[in-house]
């Protein structure tokens, strides 16, 4: 009969305590909450020579140059951009799941490219580079086109280890080419709409990404099987003007900022998409694929 006071005191001194507001789990936050907190310091603005404004009837597209590892490409591109190459041609072909392509569909490319004067006529191509020398942030999450992936500034990329190389997400810009690898200009672009063709990894040069504007390209109506070229060039969708921002006033130029992939609001955001625990989902995935990380930007007015 004595034990039982001593029974009862040791069996309160094992009860867990009452959490703490300290101890408390933390709140989840989703990946927009994460990126509306972000301080000034994790944004930053693309360079005005590697920005590309491109005009159609409904809005503005705004494309960044990627050349730490496209430089001939994003080279000529700015030429061709100065020299108004791209001024009242067309999107002449929008392909279901797959790109929208622009630039002169009816003209030989470097023919035109040689009338301006310092545009190249031939360019090498450039499907990857050495990884040395980039400042590479590593997802955590491998996949099947490359053994690491991550970003390396605004880009997407793959990894052998040896080599990078952007991929062929969502809104990646490319050079398009015949058979011979050597056959992009950077006069014939496109933009990737579909599901991320990852296939064309270092087989087609990249040469930026869109940072603004996808969805004037991805509502646009799809061309004929099998490619989707425009038989009929009323079908076309025209383009106003390809300018380069650094040929524009700074007043006229659009003050747009994006968030820094290497910076701790980026991890969080990602993390957060990769494993939502909020109300809906019952499962985190605990894995999030390169291509399906988007890019946050905003504008400032």
């Amino acid at each position: 009969m004595t034990l039982r006071p001593c029974l009862l005191a040791l069996a309160l001194s094992l009860s867990p305590l009452p959490l703490l507001a300290a101890d408390a789990p933390a709140k989840y936050r989703n990946a927009q909450e994460i990126i509306d907190a972000a301080p000034t310091s994790d944004w930053h603005s693309p360079a005005a020579e590697n920005t590309l404004y491109m005009d159609l009837e409904g809005g503005r597209v705004i494309i960044e140059l990627a050349p730490q590892f496209a430089p001939e490409h994003a080279g000529n591109i700015r030429t061709l951009a100065k020299g108004h190459f791209w001024d009242g041609l067309s999107i002449y072909r929008s392909q279901d799941n797959f790109v929208v392509q622009f630039g002169d569909a009816d003209a030989d490319d470097a023919a035109k490219a040689k009338s301006m004067g310092s545009a190249k006529t031939h360019l090498p191509a450039e499907f990857q580079r050495p990884a040395a020398g980039l400042d590479f942030t590593a997802l955590p999450d491998r996949d099947g086109w490359a053994a690491k992936t991550g970003f390396v500034g605004d880009f997407a990329v793959g990894s052998d280890g040896q080599n990078a190389w952007l991929a062929h997400c969502y809104g990646a810009v490319g050079a398009g080419r015949n058979n011979d690898e050597d056959s992009s200009l950077g006069a014939e672009l496109y933009v990737v709409t579909g599901q991320s063709p990852r296939q064309l990894d270092r087989n087609i040069t990249l040469v930026g990404r869109v940072l603004k504007g996808m969805e004037l390209l991805s509502s646009i109506k799809r061309g004929p099987d099998p490619m989707g070229f425009y038989e009929d060039a009323a079908q076309r969708t025209p383009i106003k003007a390809i300018t380069l921002a650094s040929e524009l006033p700074e007043a006229q130029r659009v003050n747009l900022q994006v968030l820094r992939t290497d910076s701790k609001t980026f991890a969080d955001a990602v993390e957060a998409r990769r494993n939502r625990v909020d109300g809906f989902y019952k499962r985190a995935a605990g894995h999030i694929d390169l291509c399906n990380i988007p890019l946050p930007v905003r504008i400032i007015e």
